[in-house]
């Protein structure tokens, strides 16, 4: 067994994992990342086995607002980046700050536990399997892999092949075949698009109705035009953007798909109307919820029926902590309760960059969780007094991240956050204990 207590292990080297990294670095402070793949990237690496990346992936905010704080996106990338684009972004990260030295990669973590003042950590690699010690763990090993695969009435009856998304990775799967789609998640509208002009003929399954944002409004990205619109009270901006969508995109229920039955920005934001250019064109076709499958047919319910080869469920995903017992973190609704999406209560030397679910780019937000937890570690590592005004301060009530929208009631918007409330909350706190240094000067520190 082998003594780091005075390191920080961050499990995952994706975009939070080597953000975390990065401001660590920063304020030099020891650690090592562990990566079970070999190379940096997370999801966004399709090699990465377990990946749910698909070949015509794009990010869903901007270019402009999307990149790492001191650190933007290149200037000859369009709009919105393809998935190897981004990765290639990623990777150039690691590579400016030197993070790659310090990231243990192919590298499995199989459990972690508390042992009274550290954290005992089992890693698997090459066969290996070694047991450290760390003071701190961060956890940021993302999200979006382990598929929710619900199981379908009747599908043992079926003769044709169903998967989850996850397992969708190239439109080559589609041709020649009836394809139904099912969910409308920003993968699913982009699988049923895929679908839409390249199977036989595509259907798309929703429960209910959706609104969906173009990507560019007047000539800009949606989240740059969107972001003009932040002097705006919510009430204000949710009249005035619902009226701008429908003027954009008519009446839904036209082609097939139902009314909304929540106000615009009350859900994850579905940007994509590439959908609505295929259901207009009738290669793809909009159904309810599915009833039931029988031989090759699927029956919804409205007592339609369709004929189909081939069934995606864009379903979603299961937020695990695999390599952590769940009693470290209360849950809900498959969501661990920290205060900020970080801290833990109970736990103060045990952190989570990563899992947040909002409506705006998320690296940034990822670089704002990191400087948090970086200047917790140093308060708890040299200043003993601050560390302990800094619990109090995360055993108190926690801030409104809302941004006083109501979203609709569903476990994936459990703790949904909206990103510019969310931005104030954690500026907030960085004003309250005096960590403004601005992330420019980080940067300089880690020799950008």
């Amino acid at each position: 067994m082998t003594d780091s207590l005075d390191r920080v292990a961050i499990i995952g080297a994706g975009p939070a994992g080597l953000a975390t990294a990065r401001a660590l670095k920063a304020l030099k402070i020891p650690f090592d990342v562990f990566e079970k793949h070999s190379n940096v990237g997370g999801i966004w690496d399709r090699s990465n086995p377990g990946s749910p990346m698909y070949r015509t992936a794009h990010f869903i905010s901007s270019r402009t607002m999307s990149g790492h704080q001191g650190f933007p996106m290149p200037d000859h990338y369009p709009d919105y980046p393809s998935n190897e684009q981004i990765l290639t972004y990623i990777q150039s990260f690691a590579k400016t700050f030197d993070l790659e030295a310090d990231i243990r990669f192919n590298t499995v973590v199989n459990n972690v536990r508390k042992q009274e003042q550290y954290w005992q950590l089992e890693s698997t690699h090459n066969g290996l399997t070694t047991t450290e010690n760390y003071r701190w763990v961060v956890c940021a090993n993302g999200t979006n892999w382990h598929p929710n695969r619900p199981t379908l009435k009747g599908e043992e009856n079926f003769h044709g092949k169903i998967i989850h998304a996850v397992d969708y990775h190239d439109t080559a799967m589609l041709r020649d075949k009836r394809v139904l789609v099912v969910g409308a998640g920003n993968s699913g509208v982009d699988i049923a698009s895929d679908a839409g002009f390249n199977a036989k003929q595509g259907y798309l399954s929703l429960r209910r109705g959706y609104h969906f944002v173009p990507k560019h409004i007047m000539g800009e990205p949606a989240d740059v035009f969107g972001a003009k619109s932040d002097w705006m009270p919510m009430w204000l901006k949710q009249k005035s953007f619902g009226f701008l969508l429908r003027m954009l995109n008519g009446d839904l229920t036209r082609l097939g798909l139902k009314n909304p039955d929540h106000k615009v920005m009350t859900s994850h934001p579905i940007m994509n109307t590439q959908v609505l250019h295929y259901l207009q064109h009738g290669d793809l076709i909009a159904k309810p919820d599915i009833d039931h499958l029988e031989g090759n047919t699927v029956y919804f319910d409205d007592d339609s029926s369709a004929d189909i080869d081939l069934i995606i469920l864009a379903t979603g995903y299961h937020w695990r902590i695999p390599y952590l017992n769940n009693l470290y973190f209360p849950w809900k609704n498959e969501r661990p309760q920290t205060f900020l999406k970080i801290f833990n209560k109970d736990y103060p030397s045990l952190f989570i960059n990563g899992f947040v679910e909002t409506n705006g780019g998320a690296y940034k937000l990822f670089d704002d969780m990191a400087f948090l937890i970086a200047n917790v570690i140093q308060a708890q590592k040299d200043n003993p007094l601050q560390a302990k005004t800094i619990q109090r301060y995360i055993e108190g009530p926690e801030p409104d991240l809302s941004g006083n929208i109501r979203f609709i009631d569903s476990a994936r918007h459990t703790g949904y956050t909206n990103s510019r409330s969310y931005q104030k909350a954690m500026e907030t706190m960085r004003k309250d204990f005096g960590w403004t240094e601005g992330y420019e000067k980080l940067a300089a520190k880690v020799g950008i």
